[in-house]
């Protein structure tokens, strides 16, 4: 990305910082100073100077190993910012459509805010005997698909203190409510990036969820289905988590998420 000469009639040096940060943005793996030079079409002195003044700024940071230049906490955090739960629930609600569609069950949204749970987006399934769940209930963690998919993403200290401050209810008898039991449960769930509640927090009901996952590759909510146990076998639900996925990873999309080697999965979105 080549600055033109005169550029756009505006203030010479931003063009160019934020030239150096697109150009930044482009590349996952980190860019050295001379390439990124070449890049922008800018002096390595210069690049040098304004980067060293984003390195400051918190907007770039760079890599001690290669001394590649990345872009740094301080952008996502302002990015995060725009992500609001008015745009989420924009963006998950007509999305939501298409797996009650294909399967005919509820479809949910949930994300963490705070310690909780919270569903913000739903869609009614077409089948008989739905559950109304309304848009803004919380729902306990440990013992729902969409819960379980936010646990997972927690790091393990977060994980640790939250266990530490939270009782692990019993709703049915298959809620699991020893602690290293949903350990093991939650490390399997971060393995396959899938979690399933087969009647453990409402007996009657069985659910299935994956994560959604922001620009900074952080899981930003949860999506899934849910519907009674006698019509939702466990097959069943394996078989209806293609389309989840598929709208789950269409989701992440818009909300800036492109898979990628540096794109570990990081904390969840959440006002903590």
């Amino acid at each position: 990305m080549s600055l033109r000469p005169g550029g756009s009639g505006g203030i010479q040096s931003l063009e160019r910082a934020f030239a150096i940060l697109e150009e930044i943005a482009r590349n996952r793996d980190g860019i050295g100073l001379a390439e990124l030079s070449k890049r922008v079409g800018l002096h390595n002195s210069t690049t040098f100077h304004l980067a060293k003044t984003m390195l400051g700024l918190g907007y770039i940071e760079q890599l001690e190993d290669s001394r590649r230049y990345r872009i740094g906490r301080h952008l996502f955090t302002l990015a995060a910012g725009a992500l609001d739960d008015v745009r989420l629930v924009a963006l998950a609600t007509p999305a939501l459509e298409r797996p009650t569609r294909a399967t005919g069950e509820a479809s949910h949204f949930a994300v963490r805010s705070g310690d909780k749970v919270v569903v913000l987006a739903r869609t009614s399934g077409s089948g008989t005997f739905q559950m109304a769940v309304p848009v803004g209930i919380e729902r306990p963690a440990h013992a729902t698909a969409l819960g379980k998919v936010l646990l997972a993403a927690l790091s393990l200290d977060e994980l640790e203190r939250y266990l530490e401050s939270h009782e692990l209810r019993p709703y049915t008898p298959r809620t699991i409510v020893e602690q290293k039991r949903l350990k093991r449960s939650l490390a399997e769930v971060r393995r396959n990036a899938i979690a399933f509640d087969d009647g453990e927090f409402d007996a009657e009901v069985r659910c299935v969820a994956v994560p959604v996952y922001d620009f900074a590759a952080r899981v930003a909510g949860a999506i899934g289905i849910s519907g009674p146990v006698w019509r939702l076998s466990l097959e069943a639900l394996e078989q209806h988590a293609a389309s989840v996925k598929a709208v789950a990873e269409e989701l992440s999309r818009a909300l800036g998420f492109a898979p990628g080697p540096l794109a570990a999965r990081r904390g969840p979105r959440g006002n903590d």
